[in-house]
């Protein structure tokens, strides 16, 4: 299959020459479920429809903060470990940023993924039976932790990926207090229901540079401030053990961490087996599993 095969019928076309990209409307809801069929209540899911993302507090007790970010410093301690693909350093300092499938890796993390805490949220969010897209811990140290910069993860998932359509969300889950100042993920509430067309071709094996800065895929300086000027930005603060919901297209970013306070965190991103990734729809070859699982297997309890 070629690269413009994958695009006929394609509603989210992406990765486009410079004059021919821009904005569009997204076709497909936010929410999928109600009330009936998970935790959220209506108006929270009402509040998540509207601005793309909600906050539940405390989704982690203390004592469960504290057993995970155990696995994680001794995740990103493991000397092995960091010889595996799934293990992304940052490019200035060499230091871990990321760990992917991190599912796979740590039982306790595996167990987090079925917790029905986590999981009845994303079936009702999207409305159906879920499997994890992608895993991961990131990890952003202080005094030197780098940022990413303003991006629709849906907009990478669809390009390189081959999702179908944004019904995915991400569960950003904060293992370190997250304050205005140490680098906290910003969001522009209600962007989720535009599609933001990206300039550029997908270079080959794109992924091995933009898993530690993104150049491609990332839209346009006049249209990042449209979305700003529309819809304004806010900040995911609060306590170690609160959990943000996201959706895949929202426009979201994180600035650089200057600050002595580290900021670690759990993401996991759900997508509806309904709604299972087929071959990219902007590149010439699929990304590794790790980034992006090909197992539609529905997580159960």
């Amino acid at each position: 299959m070629t690269l413009m095969d994958t695009r006929i019928g394609d509603a989210y076309p992406t990765r486009l020459p410079a004059a021919d990209a821009g904005a569009i409307d997204r076709l497909d809801p936010t929410v999928w479920g109600g009330e009936a069929d998970g935790p959220i209540d209506a108006a929270t899911l009402a509040s998540h429809d509207a601005k793309g993302y909600s906050v539940v507090e405390g989704l982690l007790s203390p004592a469960e903060v504290q057993t995970y970010w155990q696995e994680l410093v001794r995740l990103s301690g493991d000397e092995e470990l960091k010889a595996d693909e799934r293990v992304v350093t940052e490019k200035s300092s060499g230091e871990v940023r990321s760990i992917f499938e991190v599912h796979r890796i740590s039982d306790l993390i595996a167990e987090l993924v079925r917790d029905p805490r986590v999981l009845d949220r994303a079936r009702q969010i999207l409305g159906s039976e879920v499997y994890v897209h992608q895993s991961r811990v990131n990890y952003m140290p202080g005094f030197r932790g780098n940022g990413f910069y303003w991006h629709s993860d849906f907009e990478t998932w669809h390009a390189e990926d081959g999702m179908p359509v944004p019904r995915a969300v991400s569960c950003s889950i904060a293992l370190t207090d997250n304050y205005p100042f140490n680098g906290g993920l910003m969001v522009m509430p209600g962007s989720q229901r535009t599609f933001v067309q990206c300039a550029g071709r997908t270079p080959e094996d794109n992924y091995k540079s933009s898993l530690k800065e993104q150049k491609i895929g990332v839209p346009s300086e006049d249209e990042i401030a449209k979305l700003a000027a529309e819809h304004g930005i806010e900040q995911f603060t609060g306590a170690a053990g609160s959990a943000l919901w996201f959706d895949s297209n929202i426009m979201h970013g994180s600035g650089n961490n200057i600050t002595p306070y580290p900021r670690s965190n759990i993401f996991l991103v759900f997508n509806s087996v309904d709604n299972a990734v087929v071959e990219p729809f902007a590149a010439e070859k699929r990304r590794p599993e790790f980034i992006a699982a090909r197992d539609f297997t529905p997580v159960r309890r």
